[in-house]
């Protein structure tokens, strides 16, 4: 089947402003949004520029929106768009776009590095390895799932008004920590959290959950953040 891909270009060193450019690919329905974008640079425009890696949604690397929705290009497949007019291709929202279809991210790690994604379990190491009751485990079955895509940054309509919320994924993997019953940090991680810009700087859109490729509850899980800081900073 014939798609056509109407992809955002930008490349500062050339353009004042961004510009759409149209691509015709044929491709079958069970093909990755990703595989037409390897065929439109390596077939037709090699200039086009776009992050990937595992091609297999692992390492979150070809975040991107199509049509209107960001998504991972490598999980997408042709079929998902059929019916479609065209598949509208363009950066993640809310980032600083370096060129084309790829953004800067740092200040996306620098947000997740303030949380502090590691584990403090107080000093000395133990004899034994730190145990966990599978029950206490269950709780980080699926946050854990986060690949730092930023879809659920892109999506989010306060990332997109305010830059200095924390956002989705960074109170994601504060959550992961937070909830840690080997950690030993609970109290400070939450009072670090507990600010207009951090936890309650998120306002229920739940974007970011219905994005998120890896189908985690974000909205819930900083939900239940705010509750845990009601419950042990206002108790």
């Amino acid at each position: 089947m014939e798609l056509t891909f109407r992809i955002y270009r930008f490349d500062p060193e050339r353009d004042s402003e961004p510009h759409y450019r149209t691509y015709q690919v044929e491709a079958e329905p069970g093909e990755r949004i990703l595989d037409c974008l390897n065929r439109i640079k390596w077939e037709q425009d090699g200039s086009l520029s776009f992050r990937m890696s595992c091609g297999h949604g692992v390492c979150g690397s070809d975040a991107v929106r199509l049509n209107g929705r960001c998504a991972l290009a490598c999980q997408k497949l042709v079929q998902d768009y059929e019916g479609e007019p065209e598949i509208v291709v363009e950066p993640l929202p809310s980032f600083r776009v370096l060129k084309d279809l790829v953004v800067d991210l740092e200040p996306f790690f620098e947000k997740v590095n303030w949380v502090r994604p590691y584990l403090l379990a107080g000093e000395g190491d133990p004899e034994k390895e730190r145990l966990q009751d599978p029950s206490e485990r269950k709780k980080l079955d699926q946050v854990i799932r986060c690949i730092l895509c930023a879809c659920c940054m892109g999506s989010c309509p306060v990332v997109g008004v305010n830059e200095g919320f924390l956002g989705p994924a960074p109170l994601v993997w504060a959550f992961r920590y937070i909830f840690d019953t080997r950690d030993r940090e609970k109290e400070d991680r939450l009072q670090k959290v507990d600010t207009e810009d951090g936890a309650w700087g998120c306002r229920n859109h739940f974007e970011c959950t219905r994005v998120c490729p890896k189908e985690i509850p974000v909205t819930k899980s900083i939900n239940f953040i705010k509750r845990e800081i009601e419950k042990v900073l206002r108790s």
